[in-house]
């Protein structure tokens, strides 16, 4: 074979992706769109429905308390998409529920003033208020973080090498919500699986009227698909005499939301009563915050590359933070039981079907409110069973292509985009590929370290007797976004720093970190409404 020229293969890097159909700024058609944000109100509801269904029987909740609780989280999640995406960074992200607030939360459950109420709705009622009140106070991290701009100072110290450890195990951190998953039940995860898999990469090339129908809308078809596949086995008995655990994630009619949902119902802020304040539940819960915020920071990062926009200036990037913490805030005056951050699942829907348009999210964040409200119907798509989201969410998180040249028309992740600012920083480096092989694999070793302990013994590594330090370092621990921020940045900026400044690709990252450093900026993250006169870039 003859000898390639070096330029034939080298692949230069580039600060946006290419083969994207619409980028951050540009908009499908109504009809397109609007289908798209269907689609993207769909998927967001996996995390909607899990996170109360694991937390609200803790509670002492029953079937209508889950069922009022899905319903104000997805209306509070439609509310901070909408102000994220007109105010804050905005980045067509999606933000919903978060894991990371779990230990928290279970921490408040079983606080033993909350766990000897007798009556199963009065410690309902009671732990979901202080609940509130713990996310109320903590969300004052994220908000005076982000408008005083000290995190967008702090970011100043995150070069491209350092950032690529935090964004992928933004995705390949959630492993175990994918496959582990499929596995209560391999009837359903695994055709749809196969389903997605195949309409998504092998027949995306399929076309209506000139339309890649299959490409576009591959989640809705396959969803639909397997759905009236399962509602069969569900309804000709095969699960009759099977587990409980089976059933639970096997049938279409265990979610028990339709039938204990109202027709109509606006959530309203303090409807589960006024909040009580504690200072040990508000200090465990400040953890959550943390790791929400190095979380949402990677995301935004993958999200502008999917959106095929510049990186977000500190700036920008503080802006989002500050408008998160608002979110948080609203969480805790609605009452949504956890916090918030930005879905990751949804991102990842951007790269396949490769349109990053903010429309299309500030669409969906429309159907959750809508849907929200008109209670019966959004319970009707929020009972589709957990397992067919998990066969998504391995696609969503787990398929990595990164080349910056090749037309994104494969389902990317957050973790692949994550690896893609490999390209800027000098790879050939000894002291790269020590900070970067450290950061991802401790990254993931050590929160499965928490998991394991913690599942073995029902509490976390850290067992004091002060409740509010167990919970912050269980909690930091357990995200691995969060353990790779922590690594990458501390060896990034102690090892060997004054001769790699080029080989971190701190140049590349240069003119984005001022708002005025790229032209492409302000189109890109400019207030409407003419808000910048009153609100200028720092």
């Amino acid at each position: 074979m003859a000898d390639m020229k070096q330029e034939e293969i080298s692949h230069p890097p580039m600060d946006q992706l290419q083969g994207l159909e619409y980028c951050i700024d540009s908009n499908p058609s109504w009809g397109e769109a609007i289908a798209l944000g269907f689609q993207h109100y769909i998927l967001c509801l996996g995390t909607a429905v899990m996170i109360p269904t694991l937390l609200v029987p803790l509670m002492g909740g029953n079937a209508h308390d889950k069922a009022k609780v899905v319903q104000t989280m997805l209306f509070v999640t439609g509310i901070n998409t909408l102000l994220q995406t007109l105010f804050g960074t905005r980045l067509p992200t999606i933000i919903g529920g978060s894991y990371a607030f779990v230990i928290p939360v279970i921490s408040i459950i079983k606080d033993p003033s909350l766990a000897q109420i007798a009556d199963d709705h009065t410690r309902f009622m009671m732990t979901m208020r202080a609940i509130q009140g713990a996310l109320i106070i903590s969300s004052c991290i994220q908000i005076i973080l982000g408008y005083s701009q000290l995190w967008g100072i702090c970011s100043r110290f995150f070069s491209p090498l350092g950032m690529v450890p935090v964004v992928a195990l933004v995705g390949l951190g959630l492993f175990e919500r994918g496959f582990p998953v499929i596995g209560r039940c391999v009837e359903i995860g695994l055709p749809m699986l196969v389903l997605f898999i195949a309409l998504s990469q092998y027949l995306k090339h399929v076309q209506v009227r000139h339309f890649p129908i299959l490409e576009r809308f591959s989640v809705l078809i396959s969803i639909a698909l397997v759905w009236v596949y399962a509602h069969i086995l569900t309804a000709s008995g095969t699960y009759k005499h099977t587990s409980i655990l089976t059933q639970m994630n096997c049938r279409t009619d265990r979610a028990n939301l339709i039938t204990n949902t109202a027709w109509i119902d606006v959530p309203y802020p303090l409807q589960w009563g006024p909040p009580t304040f504690s200072a040990d539940h508000a200090f465990g819960m400040m953890a959550a915050v943390m790791v929400s915020l190095i979380e949402s920071t990677g995301a935004f990062k993958a999200a502008a590359r999917l959106a095929s926009a510049t990186p977000p200036p500190p700036y920008v990037l503080s802006r989002g933070i500050g408008w998160q913490g608002i979110g948080l805030l609203f969480d805790g005056l609605f009452g949504t039981g956890t916090g918030s951050t930005v879905s990751v699942e949804n991102i990842g829907l951007l790269g396949s079907t490769r349109i990053g348009s903010r429309r299309v999210i500030q669409i969906s964040a429309g159907f959750m409110i809508f849907f929200s409200i008109l209670g019966r119907f959004g319970a009707l798509f929020a009972s589709i069973p957990f397992t067919m989201f998990a066969a998504i969410y391995c696609v969503m998180f787990g398929y990595v292509d990164f080349n910056p040249l090749k037309p994104v028309s494969h389902g990317i992740f957050s973790g692949a985009v994550g690896l893609s600012f490999m390209q800027f920083t000098n790879m050939n480096s000894m002291r790269n590929l020590f900070i970067i092989g450290v950061s991802l694999f401790l990254g993931i070793s050590i929160p499965e370290y928490f998991f394991r302990y913690t599942m073995s013994s029902s509490h976390g590594p850290a067992h004091t007797r002060a409740g509010w330090f167990n919970d912050y370092i269980n909690t930091i621990f357990s995200s691995p976004p969060t353990v790779g921020l922590i690594i990458a940045v501390v060896l990034d900026n102690t090892l060997e720093v004054r001769n790699a400044v080029r080989d971190r690709g701190m140049p590349w990252w240069a003119r984005f970190r001022t708002f005025r450093g790229d032209s492409r900026n302000e189109e890109f993250y400019t207030l409407p409404f003419n808000l910048n006169r009153f609100f200028p870039p720092s």
